[in-house]
């Protein structure tokens, strides 16, 4: 098994002005991507996240350690929420990423174990 890190990225605002039956429809495609993520593998975690406007970021400059309010980077995109899954391999973490919501835009990333001394 392969762990992956799904980054869901939407437009702010995006859920707000959804319908009742669409943010049904969102619950629902998260219900079955669930549903995939457990037979074909394992939930680690998830969560939704607090929006950037409580994001603080950590930077290194000069040798000095500089926290800024804010996410990392301005984009029209901002990311909203994470899954933490085991799969077999990328083509299964591809199908499951086509089960969530479509209006996500669905970062997959593997995570790589480091051997600590």
């Amino acid at each position: 098994m392969t762990r992956y890190l799904f980054l869901l990225a939407h437009e702010p605002g995006g859920w707000e002005r959804l319908s009742a039956q669409e943010q049904q429809e969102a619950f629902a495609a998260h219900a079955r991507f669930d549903a995939y993520v457990g037979d074909h593998g394992r939930l680690v975690s998830s969560a939704p996240l607090a929006g950037t406007d409580t994001a603080t970021t950590i930077r290194h400059r000069d040798g000095q350690r500089v926290a800024t309010d804010g996410p990392f980077a301005e984009t029209s995109e901002v990311i909203g929420g994470y899954y933490d899954v085991e799969l077999p391999d990328l083509g299964a973490a591809i199908t499951a990423a086509s089960i969530l919501p479509h209006g996500y835009a669905v970062e997959i990333r593997p995570t790589i174990v480091i051997d600590r001394p």
